[in-house]
């Protein structure tokens, strides 16, 4: 309880409220064109691959963007480029309302839709950077629970398509709530005065040299990229699979979404009192189970049950991830942020791909399911070898040791 005080005594509410707006209006949109497939296929349309290739692209331009996103959060700083993102992402609304004839088109739309995912790169760091890094996991995790975004997408985007018999109206529609959040954040929301300074070009390029910094790329790729991935593709998923209508399909994907998205701040406080290494370790266990069971495609309500768990996993291994990021990389944050953040991307941007590609060869969902889950198992295991390394090395004497100590000094 003294330490929750502690916490909201800290930092800088108001900034962590819009951070999380922010992110979470952003990653609606980010998030649209997963349910929306389903229906658009209707006057498109596609083979499996089509589809899949539809649902990450838009991940595939997040991914991409944020690096960009990152390098401008160190420079101009978060909260401007966090304007500026808002304002770039109505682009691609007004031309999936008012503009789209074609699949070509379509593809251009869902790839423009990337700058919304990009939000990331600009989010955490203008909520982490007014947290000591004692409550920086809570901090990176309420900031990142704005994920649950895609809920909205899920939960109303089909909705929204059936009412008015277009899909179209539907980026039309998404204009409206980001211009609210916009003004919002514009007027909450302020820059750390501890931000740190920029950094020149030559050390950016050095943060790639590090081994660590392409650890927690690859443990982010599995965690938020298994994430985002399911929740772009779960509708197609269960409209092939199970035959749900759009609709239905969607609403059973809000209840897995949900569970990945409120549970990254969950992940985010664990890792604060046990330690993020070892919370990963559970985590990816957790989904290695989960994701095994799902390849047997069982009846409905078992596998809901199983990705729900799955998700979960994976949500509160975003939180976990994040709560180690900042403490090993403090001073380049904003850009580490966007360089693993991009990473997560790039993983989300390969599931639909995967499972797509599979199902054409196969007719089948189990293969794909299968890779999945051997992906995190070997998560896990680096996460073991990483550990022992870095307690004999950076864990020793730097703010870390808090994280991941309790093992040690007990």
């Amino acid at each position: 309880m003294m330490e929750s005080k502690s916490f909201w005594k800290s930092g800088h509410k108001p900034t962590l409220f819009g951070a999380f707006l922010y992110f979470d209006i952003s990653f609606m949109i980010w998030g649209m064109l997963g349910p929306l497939a389903v229906v658009i296929a209707l006057d498109y349309p596609m083979t499996p691959l089509e589809k899949a290739n539809l649902v990450a692209l838009p991940i595939l331009g997040g991914s991409i963007l944020r690096l960009v996103l990152g390098f401008m959060s160190d420079y101009i700083g978060p909260k401007r480029t966090a304007q500026i993102g808002m304002i770039v992402t109505i682009i691609p609304l007004l031309l999936g309302w008012l503009w789209v004839e074609s699949l070509s088109q379509l593809y251009v739309v869902a790839l423009l839709l990337g700058v919304a995912g990009a939000s990331f790169a600009a989010a955490l760091p203008l909520a982490g950077q007014w947290y000591p890094k004692e409550h920086q996991g809570l901090a990176m995790g309420i900031a990142g629970a704005g994920n649950s975004g895609t809920v909205l997408a899920t939960l109303f985007a089909n909705r929204l398509a059936t009412h008015f018999g277009s899909w179209e109206v539907v980026f039309g529609l998404a204009i409206i709530p980001i211009v609210i959040v916009f003004i919002l954040f514009s007027i909450f929301a302020r820059n750390s005065p501890n931000r740190p300074e920029p950094k020149k070009l030559s050390q950016y390029g050095s943060l790639l040299k590090q081994r660590d910094a392409w650890v927690f790329c690859a443990f982010y790729c599995v965690t938020f990229g298994g994430f985002v991935g399911l929740c772009n593709y779960l509708t197609i998923f269960f409209n092939t699979q199970y035959g749900l209508s759009p609709v239905r399909a969607a609403d059973i994907t809000t209840f897995c979404v949900i569970a990945g998205s409120f549970f990254r701040p969950v992940g985010g406080y664990l890792a604060d009192k046990l330690g993020g290494t070892r919370m990963l370790t559970f985590l990816y266990t957790g989904a290695c189970i989960m994701l095994v069971g799902v390849s047997f495609i069982p009846p409905l309500p078992v596998v809901v049950v199983m990705l729900f768990l799955g998700m979960m996993c994976l949500g509160a291994g975003n939180g976990s991830v994040f709560q180690l990021v900042p403490q090993r990389f403090g001073n380049e944050i904003g850009l580490m942020t966007g360089i693993v953040g991009a990473a997560g991307g790039l993983g989300g941007y390969a599931l639909p791909l995967i499972l797509g590609q599979l199902y054409s060869s196969y007719q089948s969902y189990t293969p794909g399911f299968v890779i999945l889950s051997l992906i995190a198992a070997a998560s896990m295991l680096l996460v073991l070898v990483m550990q022992s390394k870095w307690r004999a090395h950076w864990l020793k004497g730097s703010v870390t040791k808090q994280a991941d100590a309790p093992s040690m000094s007990s």
